[in-house]
């Protein structure tokens, strides 16, 4: 960017953490900007999964720059910078907060759903002074009604909540899906709270390897524990070693934590583990919800989850020039980033705005939405982009390539906190970034 004067307003996609951190960075440096909010109240996603609680602690949750916009106004940040929010209390002490902050709520359009993003006046082939133009940003009410708003800039911050993966081997739903929806879930349903009466006393079939699937797991045997009921686990992956061993040495430590309660669970009689499971078909029968894989069917269950990660909605951008990885569906500079063979849980190195880039110059991908169907996303990561965004849209350059995030070697591996000293395991945590991390901190691969 070579000047601060715009005569059009930057649009950002989506009121959530990254969305909001973006519309603060640009409060600071002056620059206009309107947010349209598909859900009729900020952070509609996270209030989603309010009930789970984040693997990180606030000092990782909060971006700088909404920390200084919201102390102007009085703002005290949480007591305990270690602790560990849940989804519902991250919106409660401080998205929320931020949204409605004078700097930022004038500018906050709620129950607006984006459709497309084009340049206002040239179709995609056409070249002929098409960086020069607005984007035309088509934006769908509450009521249906469609209005196109002009932005000189554009940060889609729209995440991949709203688009979990089907449970298809392939990528794509199986014979039997759509059908059965009514008993199949795409999220980490609240198992021990609102959702309890579904799964109580049900047999469940878990699908899928990562956390998501994980923290559903561990739900759902606490409450068979005293409602009864039956708890499978389906991975595509050949071992519960293999599956684990993905994140051995999580320097996040209460994943770290999940992971090896898990995998005790599944050497119980608390998880039925199936292993080698590609879904490709689901029936109903008298007994229940049958899953085949080839030729061979699970047994037959009352419920289904899902938990086989999410996937970026390219729908609306069809019309932009765009650079994309083809494995992972994000910015193609950042695949190499985020692709899990080169970097272990939680350990994408920080990166700025030239990681983001696009053919079509001014608009950027940002938030979870930017690692496309990769699963290794920070919430401090996403800061540091929209930071670098807000600095080129500015005109400062020089702020936008700097790196000014410093993540520690081995990801975000948690001190000793009170939280944690309650867990039972943590008798003889060392958790520093100078010595070497020991079992609190990391499932070490023997364990694996």
């Amino acid at each position: 960017m070579d000047s601060v004067d715009q005569s059009l307003p930057t649009a950002i996609i989506g009121a959530g953490p990254i969305g909001l951190a973006a519309a603060a960075h640009l409060a600071e440096l002056d620059v206009p900007f309107v947010i349209f909010e598909r859900g009729e109240r900020a952070a509609s996603a996270v209030r989603e999964w309010g009930h789970i609680r984040l693997f990180t602690p606030w000092q990782y949750n909060t971006d700088e720059a909404a920390r200084r916009l919201l102390e102007s106004s009085g703002w005290q940040a949480p007591a305990d910078d270690e602790a560990f929010p849940t989804g519902a209390e991250l919106v409660a002490e401080y998205l929320e907060p931020l949204a409605t902050h004078p700097a930022i709520a004038p500018h906050l359009r709620y129950g607006q759903t984006v459709t497309a993003v084009a340049h206002a006046y040239t179709s995609k082939h056409e070249a002929a002074d098409r960086d020069l133009e607005p984007f035309a940003v088509h934006v769908r009410d509450s009521q249906g009604a469609t209005t196109i708003v002009l932005a000189d800039y554009v940060i889609d911050a729209s995440g991949s909540w709203g688009n979990p993966n089907p449970a298809g081997a392939n990528g794509l739903p199986v014979p039997g899906e759509r059908e059965l929806a009514s008993h199949i879930a795409y999220r980490i349903p609240d198992v021990l709270g609102n959702d309890r009466s579904r799964y109580a006393g049900k047999r469940v079939l878990v699908i899928g390897s990562g956390h998501s699937a994980m923290n559903a797991l561990s739900s759902l045997v606490d409450l068979a524990s005293t409602e009864g009921g039956e708890v499978h686990w389906a991975l595509r992956r050949p071992s519960i070693e293999d599956a684990l061993r993905a994140c051995s040495g999580d320097g996040l430590t209460e994943r770290a934590l999940l992971s090896r309660d898990i995998h005790e669970l599944a050497e119980s009689d608390a998880i039925t583990l199936h292993t080698g499971v590609r879904v490709d078909r689901f029936s109903d029968s008298a007994g229940g919800i049958v899953t085949h894989a080839g030729d061979r069917k699970l047994p037959a269950v009352d419920e289904i989850i899902v938990a086989t990660g999410f996937r970026p909605d390219l729908a609306m951008l069809r019309e932009l020039r765009l650079d994309l990885h083809p494995l992972f569906e994000s910015p193609y500079a950042l695949g190499s980033l985020i692709d899990p063979a080169n970097n272990a849980c939680g350990t994408v190195p920080p990166h700025t705005v030239e990681k983001l880039a696009h053919p079509d110059a001014d608009f950027y991908i940002a938030g979870m939405k930017s690692y496309g169907r990769a699963s290794t996303f920070l919430m401090l990561t996403g800061y540091e982009q929209v930071r670098s965004i807000a600095c080129a849209l500015a005109g400062d350059r020089d702020g936008a390539l700097e790196v000014r995030l410093d993540l520690p070697e081995r990801g975000l591996c948690s001190a000793c906190t009170a939280y944690l000293e309650e867990q039972d395991r943590l008798n003889a945590c060392t958790c520093s970034d100078e010595e070497e991390p020991d079992a609190c901190c990391a499932v070490e691969e023997s364990a694996a």
